[in-house]
């Protein structure tokens, strides 16, 4: 057997292991050898150069009377990494359990609760944490962590929190799964506040925070928008050595990106000795969302220039941002018509916008149509996005059409189509419009804006009353009011409800969420202080006019990361040059 062990370690191609296959066939070896079998089939399985539909037939071909508990876990484990993670929890609850024996061990139920976390799939996840407390499995930390992180990623954190609570021994990678699962859960304050605990901890049992961990901080950072918090983040990473690592630096580019700070992003990005695709693709489309499009163009140009790099579907997808933000539709579909890999529909979406924003309206329904797909609903809503921008009345109601029959009944809908009609004062039909939303009573998604002053995150709705210093923030929108119109400031009603007077439509107007949001951060922070606002929702033309006025009339640089982009508003323009 040496000469064998000796074989399978150099084997490196699929022709090594299908040869070897082939000379214990002949020898008579592969079903009697259960140790070496089970290692040839795992390494067909999960090696880069293996082929899973071979390792199965390997599997398949060994009598079950013979099969051991390794050969399942192999053919288990390279389901569980493969293309359909559902295939793995079939194989191991239809055909694994039935059998007594083999019995699955902890390596199996660990290979069956990843199938379950590529899923996000519950109630497997439930079932498979039953079985593992009936097999007395409850002390495996490694396989512990497995699970809290199933949980995790099937939104379940309550019970992720559970097992975290319960496991008596707690590794790296137990902290790891529960702060990544909270920031990917929607609760990234609640995974920042364990990442302090953990970095903090007097506990000398605690482990310290590795790369991992500092990856899962940050992104919850970059989900926020916490610039503070990032930073701060990275100030720990950059004490301890851990910012060296290229998935940390990774992580690094696109938390500054998302939180407004892209020249810091670029600053990383420069100074990585080895860049990744990653690293291209998360600047790219830092850069893109920025409006920097000319540069992101130019960093894609560089990469296929002067790396051996290859773009992938989300290089080509931040290249074509970029384009679109920054109105280089001639340069985009050149970056379109050349790509290497095959066009998702996002693709064509990010075409149809570009052309849309750019008024190319009649070719970006001719995309729409040439698609060798049925085009979704969001691509749809791109292209009635395009049609309000331009007041395009005729497509704007054919596309809506094109929305109500695939059952798309969403509010963005109506209020895009109501808003074609409002810019092309079709005060009628914009009331057809609001009395078919009341009847399928469709409600308008309420505009709200943050903003983080000193650590503390302060929200604002529309016309919001709530906040402890409102009487003090609406003062300051007086004052805003008039400083503005001495510069010239005219409130852009035209989209606003028509059946209420001028100066209703402007009192409405002055209550928008950013608005009362950059009123408050001007009252709140030093004179001459960035301020930075979150925006649920795409910023609108009359509050987009007024953070430029202010920018220029109160000398602050304004950041405002609404639904689509950023906006960096300073002396009175902004970074969009009013495209977007």
């Amino acid at each position: 057997m040496a000469h064998l062990e000796s074989l399978l370690q150099r084997c490196s191609k699929l022709s090594h292991i299908k040869q070897l296959h082939a000379h214990l066939l002949v020898t008579g070896l592969f079903p009697i050898s259960a140790s070496f079998r089970s290692r040839l089939i795992e390494l067909c399985a999960v090696a880069s150069f293996g082929d899973l539909h071979y390792a199965l037939a390997m599997f398949r071909s060994t009598p079950r009377s013979a099969a051991a508990t390794n050969d399942w876990n192999a053919a288990i484990r390279g389901l569980a990494a493969g293309p359909e993670p559902a295939a793995a929890l079939l194989l191991f609850a239809h055909e694994m359990l039935p059998l007594a024996p083999p019995r699955p061990d902890a390596l199996t139920l660990s290979f069956a609760i990843r199938a379950a976390a590529r899923l996000s799939a519950l109630p497997p996840t439930r079932q498979l944490h039953s079985l593992l407390l009936r097999l007395g499995l409850a002390a495996d930390v490694r396989l512990a962590t497995t699970l809290l992180d199933a949980y995790a990623k099937a939104t379940d954190l309550p019970s992720a929190h559970q097992v975290f609570s319960e496991m008596t021994l707690r590794d790296v990678a137990t902290w790891n799964a529960l702060i990544s699962g909270l920031a990917l859960s929607d609760r990234p304050p609640d995974a920042l506040a364990l990442f302090r605990r953990l970095s903090s901890s007097p506990d000398p049992s605690d482990p310290a925070p590795n790369d991992g961990t500092i990856v899962a901080a940050l992104s919850a950072c970059a989900q926020l928008g916490s610039l503070r918090d990032g930073a701060a983040v990275h100030d720990y990473a950059r004490a301890r050595g851990l910012d060296a690592d290229v998935r940390v630096r990774n992580a690094l580019l696109d938390m500054y990106a998302k939180c407004g700070a892209v020249d810091r992003a670029a600053a990383i990005f420069r100074a990585t000795p080895e860049k990744s695709l990653v690293s291209y693709n998360a600047i790219i489309m830092g850069l893109a969302l920025h409006g920097r499009g000319a540069e992101a163009l130019h960093l894609f140009d560089e990469m296929l220039r002067s790396t051996d790099l290859e773009p992938d579907a989300v290089t080509y997808l931040a290249v074509l941002c970029g384009c679109t933000h920054a109105g280089l539709v001639d340069e985009g579909l050149r970056v379109f018509r050349s790509m290497r890999v095959r066009p998702t529909m996002k693709h064509y979406g990010s075409v149809v916008d570009l052309l849309g924003r750019a008024g190319r309206l009649t070719e970006a329904y001719g995309v729409v149509e040439s698609m060798p797909f049925e085009p979704d609903v969001v691509l749809w809503q791109t292209l009635l996005g395009a049609c309000r921008t331009h007041g395009e009345v005729d497509l704007a109601e054919r596309v809506s059409q094109k929305l109500f029959e695939m059952g798309s009944n969403g509010c963005g809908n109506y209020v895009l189509l109501s808003n074609v009609y409002a810019a092309n004062r079709r005060w009628s039909d914009v009331g057809r419009v609001r009395e078919a939303m009341k009847s399928h009573d469709v409600k308008k998604i309420p505009g709200i804006s943050t903003t983080e002053i000193e650590g503390v995150v302060h929200t604002f709705y529309n016309g919001d009353k709530e906040h402890e210093r409102w009487r003090e923030i609406y003062r300051a929108l007086d004052e805003i009011g008039a400083r503005i119109k001495a510069l010239g400031y005219v409130p852009d009603t035209s989209n606003v409800l028509h059946d209420i007077g001028d100066e209703d439509k402007e009192n409405a107007l002055c209550q928008h969420s950013e608005k009362l949001a950059l009123a408050f951060g001007l009252i709140s922070t030093p004179v001459g202080a960035p301020i930075q606002v979150m925006k649920n929702l795409r910023i609108c033309g009359d509050c987009h006019t007024v953070a430029k006025l202010i920018s220029r009339a109160y000398d602050r640089v304004i950041i405002v990361r609404d639904l689509a982009r950023f906006h960096r508003f300073e002396g009175g323009d902004c970074s969009c040059r009013d495209y977007w």
